[in-house]
């Protein structure tokens, strides 16, 4: 079971959401606005950014974290898309 970080739960909060790990089977967060769920994001088998700064350290997590913001798009990302809230949460 994927445990959800301090820095994802703030970030989720920021945005106006909330989280919870997931129910879907291969996905780390379920994530939630008023108590309806809105997207499972993050694949289990994939590392995310708190992940690469517990194993890697931060500097290699930070441009692991640039690396897929680019990959993703993610300045062009729509809100509430599972594609945004991996951006803005996961990573």
């Amino acid at each position: 079971m994927y445990k959800i970080t301090n820095r994802q739960k703030e970030q989720a909060k920021k945005l106006g959401y909330e989280i919870k790990p997931s129910s879907a089977k291969n996905k780390k967060i379920d994530v939630l606005r008023q108590d309806k769920k809105i997207a499972s994001i993050g694949d289990i088998r994939y590392q995310d950014y708190s992940m690469y700064i517990k194993s890697q350290g931060k500097k290699y997590a930070n441009e692991r974290r640039r690396l897929y913001k680019i990959r993703h798009n993610c300045d062009n990302a729509k809100r509430d898309t599972p594609e945004f809230l991996s951006c803005n949460i996961l990573w």
